[in-house]
Formats: C-alpha cells, sequence, structure tokens
C-alpha cells in the first residue's frame, strides 16, 4: 500500500470529502457501482469495489469495465485532497492495463496524483484483489480540473 507515502489531511479538506461519494445525493454512478473510501490522503486515495453479480462477467470474473470505473474514481478524491473543489474536475484521457482477472473477491485500486499543473492533474491508479494482493490493472489518467 502506498498510503504511508502520503501526509493525511488537513481537518477542512478532510470535511469537504467526508461525503465522497454520495454528497447530498441518493444515488449516483458510484453508488450504484458500491465504491467505498477506505483511505483518503493528500494526492492519494483507495477505494474498495466489492464483488457482486452484477459487475460480473457470464466467465466468473470482474468486469473490466467495472475495473476501469474504479480507477477512474479513486483518483477523483486524490486529485479533491489537494483542494479542489468537488464538482470542478473530467477526466480528458485514461489508459488501462489490465494485468490478471479478479474472480471471488472484492477489488481494491489505490489512486494518486503524480504531477499537478495548474489546471491539468496526471494520476496513476493500482487496482489488487483484496484478499490475495495480485494486481490486476494500472492506469494512468489526466484530468482537467
Amino acid at each position: 500500500m502506498r498510503a504511508d507515502d502520503f501526509p493525511p489531511l488537513d481537518a477542512e479538506i478532510a470535511e469537504r470529502w467526508a461525503g465522497f461519494p454520495k454528497w447530498d445525493q441518493d444515488t449516483n454512478y458510484n453508488l450504484h457501482m458500491g465504491f467505498v473510501v477506505e483511505d483518503m490522503r493528500q494526492g492519494y486515495a483507495r477505494l474498495r469495489m466489492p464483488i457482486r453479480p452484477e459487475i460480473m462477467q457470464p466467465a466468473g470474473i470482474m468486469h473490466g469495465g467495472a475495473i476501469a470505473s474504479l480507477i477512474d474514481t479513486a483518483v477523483v478524491p486524490a486529485i479533491g485532497a489537494s483542494g479542489v473543489e468537488p464538482t470542478r474536475m473530467v477526466t480528458i484521457s485514461m489508459t488501462i492495463n489490465y494485468m490478471g482477472a479478479i474472480a471471488d473477491e472484492d477489488a481494491v485500486c489505490e489512486g494518486w496524483v503524480t504531477r499537478r499543473g495548474k489546471s491539468i492533474v496526471f494520476c496513476s491508479a493500482e487496482v489488487t484483489g483484496a484478499k490475495s494482493g495480485r494486481v490486476c490493472a494500472t492506469g494512468t489518467l489526466v484530468y482537467k480540473v
């Protein structure tokens, strides 16, 4: 886990992002996918996606699209933990390399900021199996803030 490489959030930013991904909504895509924030630090976040039938392929493995959604979402609080307003960012590009499958376990994604400009943020992410610890996918993303 990379969490120890990032400093903790200050109280104001922690409070601002405490509602992620629910905010003031009854539902949204992130809630539908079941994403749960496990840790959030300055420039870093770790999210879990519990395994469930709706996100599985017929072959019994987690769907790549669900994993891509987890990657895309995990970097949002990592970016926001630097003080960005919650609704002021969009994905410009995302590249994912699938390296293995996830079956019979939750997916855990660590996302972190690798470089930040005035309005462009570069991020990386890694998805592992929650029990096995095996890396199943990595991602690089560019966001506009």
